[in-house]
């Protein structure tokens, strides 16, 4: 029996280019949800494999409806761009995963 606990929902993942973030966006596919990926990662990095492209794709192989948005989650229009291409492709969303941007401590950029 397929798992469809997330079908109906739209997962919008910061960092989901690679690494954890492209497996919970993998993750959430194959249980129905449809997946919308911000991150920086237009162009391959010259030692660490995926883009936001390439990671788009693997989720759509998974089963899902995938949208990459180029773009930096530490800037607000960037996340707002995120989330309104999210709206205008699904009607809304409904789960956020941040794991982009590595662990170096930043200030609170917005709170809103």
């Amino acid at each position: 029996m397929a798992d469809n606990r997330l079908a109906d929902r739209t997962v919008v993942i910061s960092g989901g280019s690679r690494g954890i973030g492209l497996a919970i966006g993998i993750g959430a596919a194959r249980r129905g949800a449809n997946v919308v990926l911000l991150a920086k990662t237009d162009t391959p990095h010259p030692r660490l494999p995926g883009t936001v492209h390439t990671a788009a794709a693997e989720i759509e192989a998974a089963g899902a409806k995938a949208l990459a948005v180029v773009g930096d989650v530490r800037r607000e229009e960037d996340v707002e761009r995120a989330v309104d291409s999210a709206v205008l492709k699904s009607a809304r969303v409904t789960d956020l995963s941040r794991y982009g941007g590595g662990e170096q401590p930043i200030p609170d950029l917005f709170l809103d």
